[in-house]
């Protein structure tokens, strides 16, 4: 039996590593973000409440398309929640926090997210990898759109 290619081309494997490194993030966000929806309390419940939901699933899409690029590039996508919370690297936020320090730390984990899709998508345009470098500056207009207006409520 032939043993199955997971071997990127080389000038891919660092753009398939990091694209890995914002799949992990855009999930473990997802999940941070549909935590905080699911226990917003106080005067602006439902203005977040909504907000958040909107928020995560967005990100529910945004995970699929991140992974079926890592396979459209000849690679496996992580999965399980342990692998993409080691991969990630977000904080965790309690249970019981009130909605500013949720929203803060969502401001916290979309501004990595950031950092690591620029990082993601600089590997991808030197590799002249441009699809990946596209969706990347996709995702980075979302992710800075979002946190222009979480740090709106903040203020």
């Amino acid at each position: 039996m032939a043993k199955k290619k997971n071997n990127p081309a080389p000038a891919s494997k660092k753009v398939v590593d990091s694209l890995r490194v914002v799949l992990a993030d855009t999930y473990a966000l997802m999940g941070q973000t549909h935590l905080c929806h699911w226990n917003v309390e106080g005067p602006s419940f439902f203005a977040l409440h909504t907000a958040f939901e909107a928020q995560y699933t967005e990100l529910f899409t945004a995970a699929d398309e991140i992974a079926e690029r890592i396979r459209a590039l000849g690679a496996y996508s992580p999965g399980g929640l342990r692998s993409l919370a080691d991969i990630s690297g977000l904080n965790e936020l309690g249970e019981e926090v009130n909605a500013e320090k949720m929203v803060a730390s969502l401001v916290e984990d979309h501004t990595k997210l950031i950092k690591d899709a620029a990082k993601a998508r600089d590997l991808a345009g030197e590799a002249k990898d441009n699809e990946t470098e596209d969706l990347m500056i996709a995702r980075i207009q979302v992710h800075e759109k979002t946190v222009w207006m979480l740090k709106s409520y903040l203020k």
